[in-house]
């Protein structure tokens, strides 16, 4: 199986590891690849990200990307999206959520319901993800830093999206979120753990291995020179 993680922080991008460690780590974990997720200050920030992408010894897929706070950070970001491999929203804003679910360069949803009530999503936005390939986060440190009835809570709500996602046909994937080497995990142990999200062993899989090789597939034909915009590209 191969398996990518595609929401991990370094220190360049607020995490308190090296890329170096983070990705001497991920190797050892089993990973294919990872997406280092940093949140963007400017066009001078991809331009070092990438340099310091080069320099990490190979064994591990680098990818980079950027995870939009707010609208306008994400209208931003949706401007130079050639630029960089992946576009992240962070969820959790009912508004944010929306406006993320019904645009198609977005490639994921951070955690969705992180500090709230609700699982901040329903069905007409989960359609919505559907629709425009807009994948659905499982996000393992939200529920790692949390205790007793917040846990309980957060799982009661992660299992909800779950749910929807499954039955409006929406791409889940399943990342850390880790912010240190020391977060980062097996990736079986992850896959495992969905299950108790609702998901069986195999679609708990997909979403470590498959799904994140679509998105990673589906980022490398928008940069590509042919891509104009999702649904339209040059046909030579």
């Amino acid at each position: 199986m191969k398996a990518y993680d595609l929401h991990v922080h370094s220190i360049f991008s607020e995490g308190k590891n090296t890329l170096e460690e983070i990705a001497s780590t991920a190797k050892i974990l089993g990973y294919q690849g990872f997406c280092l997720t940093a949140y963007f200050k400017g066009m001078d920030q991809i331009k070092e990200l990438k340099e310091e992408i080069e320099k990490v010894s190979k064994g591990v897929e680098i990818f980079f990307g950027f995870e939009a706070r707010n609208q306008k950070e994400l209208e931003k970001l949706v401007v130079i999206r050639k630029k960089y491999d992946l576009l992240l929203v962070g969820g959790g804003d009912l508004e944010l959520n929306r406006i993320a679910c019904e645009t198609p360069e977005v490639d994921i949803l951070t955690h969705p319901e992180i500090e709230r009530s609700d699982s901040g999503l329903n069905h007409v936005l989960v359609n919505l993800a559907a629709k425009n390939n807009v994948a659905i986060e499982i996000n393992f440190r939200e529920i790692l830093f949390s205790s007793k009835k917040t846990r309980s809570r957060i799982i009661s709500n992660i299992s909800r999206n779950v749910k929807l996602a499954q039955k409006f046909h929406a791409p889940l994937v399943l990342c850390s979120g880790a912010v240190s080497k020391w977060e980062l995990r097996d990736p079986q142990a992850l896959a495992s753990f969905a299950t108790l999200l609702g998901m069986s062993f195999s679609s708990a899989k997909d979403s470590i291995s498959t799904v994140p090789e679509k998105i990673l597939k589906q980022s490398k034909e928008r940069r590509s020179e042919n891509w104009i915009l999702p649904g339209v590209k040059v046909v030579k």
